[in-house]
C-alpha cells in the first residue's frame, strides 16, 4: 500500500471523546498538540504549535479511552488521512491521522501497563477491527 504513514509526538489537547458506531463499532478522537523545540545559543526555544485530530477504533479505541487524558504526553503512529469538501464553492481539506499504535511518551514520565483479561471475541468484531486501508475514515451504513 502507499498510504502516508506519520509518527507525532505531543500533549493531548482537552479530552478523549469514545462513541459507538455502526454495527457495535466504536470510535475515539482526540487531538495532540506538536511543538518543536530547539537548543540554540544556550537556550532552548519553542517553535509554532501545531494541532492534529487522531482518530482510533474498536479496541484501541477502547484502550485509548480508558488509558489517556489531557494533558498526557503521547506518541501516536498512524495513516495521515484527507477529508475533503466543499465550502462556498470552494474545495476544503483538512487532515487527521487514524491511528494504528498510541501510547504515553515515557521521556516525559512512566507509566504502568495493565493487560486486559482475555474474552471471547466474535467473529464479527474481528472483521471490525480491521478498517482496510482504502476506506475513508468515517464508515458507511450498509
Amino acid at each position: 500500500m502507499y498510504d502516508t504513514q506519520i509518527t507525532l509526538t505531543g500533549w493531548i489537547g482537552g479530552e478523549v471523546t469514545l462513541r459507538e458506531v455502526a454495527e457495535g463499532r466504536q470510535v475515539a478522537s482526540f487531538r495532540v498538540a506538536c511543538t518543536p523545540t530547539r537548543y540554540r545559543d544556550g537556550e532552548w526555544l519553542k517553535g509554532t504549535t501545531s494541532w492534529h485530530t487522531v482518530k482510533v477504533w474498536n479496541r484501541l479505541a477502547r484502550h485509548v479511552a480508558a488509558s489517556l487524558r489531557s494533558g498526557d504526553p503521547v506518541v501516536v503512529h498512524g495513516r495521515l488521512v484527507a477529508d475533503v469538501w466543499e465550502r462556498e464553492g470552494k474545495p476544503q481539506t483538512t487532515f487527521e491521522v487514524v491511528a494504528t499504535s498510541v501510547g504515553h511518551d515515557l521521556a516525559h514520565g512512566t507509566t504502568t501497563f495493565t493487560k486486559p483479561a482475555p474474552a471471547a471475541v466474535s467473529v464479527a468484531e474481528d472483521r471490525a477491527a480491521a478498517v482496510p486501508a482504502a476506506q475513508s475514515v468515517e464508515p458507511q451504513a450498509a
